[in-house]
């Protein structure tokens, strides 16, 4: 009898990436879940003796999907596959019941390891399954591989913050839309309360790919940022300085090494330089300094859990880097 396997991922590349790293000569069955919510219906209609489960999603993300796995005791061998590599995230779905943790993108060893660790993989003929062979030969929508790639990379950055904080890193969905540089005072706006923030940017190039890379901190986090680094001095402007300085070290520079890695590029960056200290967000970019007319452009909003820790990183790539980078992530889905 094949055994029911669902993969449960909100992200096209990585339900792909996943199913081709299964051993072909596993007799399954398998179904696909893009939220939390279809893959604990999966669960609970038989169709998830083994759940790959990712943890970042809409609706329900994965910790919840465990909590309710573990607190219903449903029949179900969970395997986490997830771009949040915090030592945190891993004793967490450890400590729900998975029964293994790994970090995107899927390995195909490793899941083959992990398999037979559990008496779940044996030994048979090719096993052909038109529901994987279909997504295999599926094409992925731009947007949604850019998604993912950046999945990755948030991950990595986030799991050098927590290291240097001691502190988990909340981690969203990364956003990703192609806009007009004219509203982009307008976009920045949007993901920002009124309250005055701090910014610095950091140009970086490479492989006919440019762009610039944009950290924009909640003025209200510096006490909670001062407190986590153990900082026990007069907070003044070059101390606040000086905390962003080393955010934005870590948080630009694993994001563009983890991101540039993906697509087979190499980044050289430029020096960051300070936007604006304690001012409004309209006063950080002027669209008429900006010579490009539309950028690519990646969001992400980090904070920190039990903290009041809030900034967004932005990528910005140039307008013509976009046929280039398009090329590359194409090539990369397929």
């Amino acid at each position: 009898m094949p055994i029911p396997v669902t993969i449960c991922d909100d992200s096209t590349l990585a339900r792909k990436q996943i199913a081709r790293s299964l051993p072909e000569n596993w007799d399954i069955e398998v179904s696909f879940a893009t939220n939390g919510n279809e893959g604990l219906a999966a669960v609970k209609d038989g169709k998830a003796e083994v759940l790959f489960l990712d943890l970042t999603m809409p609706e329900m993300d994965g910790y919840q999907v465990l909590e309710n796995i573990f607190n219903q005791q449903l029949n179900c061998l969970v395997i986490v596959v997830s771009g949040d590599i915090q030592p945190t995230a891993r004793e967490r779905v450890m400590s729900l019941g998975a029964i293994a943790f790994i970090k995107k993108p899927s390995d195909a060893d490793q899941i083959a390891m992990i398999l037979e660790e559990h008496g779940l993989l044996s030994e048979t003929t090719k096993v052909v399954n038109q529901s994987i062979d279909e997504l295999k030969q599926s094409s992925i929508p731009l947007r949604d591989s850019y998604q993912e790639i950046a999945n990755v990379s948030m991950g990595r950055a986030a799991e050098l913050l927590a290291k240097l904080l001691d502190a988990f890193v909340v981690l969203p969905i990364p956003n990703v839309n192609t806009i007009e540089v004219s509203d982009l005072q307008m976009a920045l706006t949007a993901i920002q309360s009124k309250e005055t923030v701090s910014s610095v940017c950091q140009g970086f190039i490479g492989n006919g790919v440019s762009g610039e890379a944009l950290l924009i901190f909640n003025d209200s986090s510096f006490q909670d940022i001062a407190r986590l680094m153990k900082f026990e001095g007069e907070l003044n402007s070059n101390v606040e300085l000086e905390l962003l300085m080393d955010i934005t070290s870590i948080l630009i520079g694993a994001f563009l090494k983890t991101f540039a890695e993906q697509l087979d590029i190499q980044f050289s960056q430029g020096h960051p330089k300070i936007l604006g200290q304690h001012c409004n967000i309209a006063e950080l970019i002027k669209p008429e300094n900006v010579t490009w007319k539309e950028t690519l452009a990646i969001e992400i909003h980090y904070t920190i859990e039990g903290y009041n820790v809030s900034c967004d990183l932005l990528i910005l790539f140039s307008e013509d880097s976009i046929e280039e980078l398009n090329h590359r992530v194409s090539f990369y889905s397929s």
